[in-house]
C-alpha cells in the first residue's frame, strides 16, 4: 500500500475534523480524558500529603503538660529534652532534634530502631518510590510525550498507574498499622501513655484515602481507554478489508452529532494508525460505529 493511498484512507476516517488541522496538515493528538486528569490531580494532592508526612518529625508527640524528656519523633528524626537512656552506663543527656542516624544517637541506635520501626520505614520508602513512578507515568499520558508511544500503549500505562497506586496503598496500610500498634510498647519509649499520634501520622492516613480514590478512577479509565483502542483497531481493520474503495476515501459511519469537514492538507509522513486512533478517542460511545466493526 503506497503512502498516497494510506493518506487518502486516513483523511476519509478523519472527516469529523476533530483531530486533524486541515489548514496546516498537522496531527493534533486527542487530549487525555477529564477523568484521568482529575485522577492525576487527586493523586498529586495525596503525594503532597505523603511527602509532608514522610519528612516531618511529628508522628508521635508527648503532651506538653507531662514535661516528658521525649518531645516528638518522625520516621527520620527524634527530639529529646534532657533524655537519659536507662541502659547507658554514663550519665549522658540527649538534647535537641537530630537525624535518626546522626552520630549523636549512635549509642542508642539499637533502642531507637527496633525491627518493627525499620519495617515501617521500609514500607514508606517503597510507597514513595511507587508514587514517583506512578506520577512519572501519568505525566507521559497527560503531556502526550512521546506521542507515538503513548497513543500505542495508553491503556497499559494507565493500568500501570493504577497498579502502582494499589502497591502504594498496601505499603502505606502496613506502615500505619504497624506503627499505630507498636508505638505504645513499653520496650520502646518509657511512659507511652504520655504520648499521642500527631498530624504527620494523620497526613499519611489522609493520603491513603486520596490514593485509593485516584486508583479506582485510573482503573476505570484504563477500561475506557482499552475500549477506545479496540474501536480504533476495528476501524483500521475495516479500512484494510475494503481496500480503500479503489483509492477513494472510505466512508465510515460516525456519530451524527459530528459535523463533517472537507480535508485540505497533505502530509505524506502522517501515520494511519494515529489517525484512526485519534478519531476513536473522540467518539463517546461504541454505538457510533457500524455493527460490522465488531465482527
Amino acid at each position: 500500500m503506497d503512502d498516497r493511498k494510506s493518506l487518502k484512507s486516513s483523511t476519509g476516517i478523519l472527516r469529523n475534523g476533530n483531530s486533524w488541522t486541515s489548514m496546516e496538515g498537522r496531527f493534533a493528538p486527542f487530549p487525555p480524558s477529564a477523568n484521568f486528569v482529575n485522577a492525576s490531580i487527586v493523586a498529586f494532592v495525596g503525594l503532597l500529603l505523603f511527602v509532608m508526612s514522610f519528612t516531618s518529625p511529628y508522628w508521635l508527640v508527648s503532651y506538653e503538660y507531662t514535661y516528658s524528656d521525649f518531645k516528638n519523633m518522625g520516621l527520620w528524626e527524634f527530639c529529646f529534652d534532657g533524655y537519659r537512656y536507662p541502659k547507658y552506663q554514663f550519665d549522658y543527656k540527649f538534647v535537641g532534634c537530630n537525624y535518626i542516624f546522626a552520630s549523636e544517637y549512635r549509642i542508642i541506635w539499637e533502642w531507637m530502631l527496633p525491627v518493627w520501626f525499620m519495617a515501617t520505614q521500609t514500607f514508606m520508602c517503597i510507597a514513595l518510590m511507587c508514587l514517583m513512578a506512578c506520577m512519572t507515568a501519568a505525566s507521559l499520558v497527560l503531556t502526550r510525550w512521546p506521542m507515538q508511544f503513548v497513543l500505542r500503549f495508553e491503556w497499559r500505562i494507565i493500568g500501570l498507574c493504577a497498579a502502582l497506586l494499589a502497591a502504594t496503598e498496601v505499603c502505606l496500610f502496613f506502615s500505619l498499622i504497624v506503627f499505630g500498634l507498636m508505638c505504645w510498647s513499653r520496650d520502646w519509649l518509657l511512659y507511652p501513655n504520655y504520648n499521642y499520634l500527631s498530624w504527620s501520622y494523620y497526613f499519611a492516613v489522609f493520603s491513603g484515602g486520596f490514593f485509593g480514590f485516584a486508583g479506582f478512577m485510573m482503573l476505570y479509565e484504563m477500561y475506557k481507554s482499552k475500549d477506545r483502542k479496540r474501536a480504533a483497531n476495528n476501524l483500521l481493520h475495516l479500512e484494510n478489508q475494503n481496500g480503500h474503495n479503489g483509492g477513494e476515501p472510505m466512508e465510515i459511519p460516525i456519530d451524527p452529532g459530528y459535523q463533517q469537514q472537507p480535508y485540505q492538507g497533505s502530509n505524506p509522513g502522517f501515520s494511519r494508525e494515529q489517525s484512526v486512533y485519534s478519531q476513536a478517542s473522540g467518539l463517546s460511545h461504541p454505538s457510533a460505529y457500524s455493527h460490522n466493526a465488531y465482527i
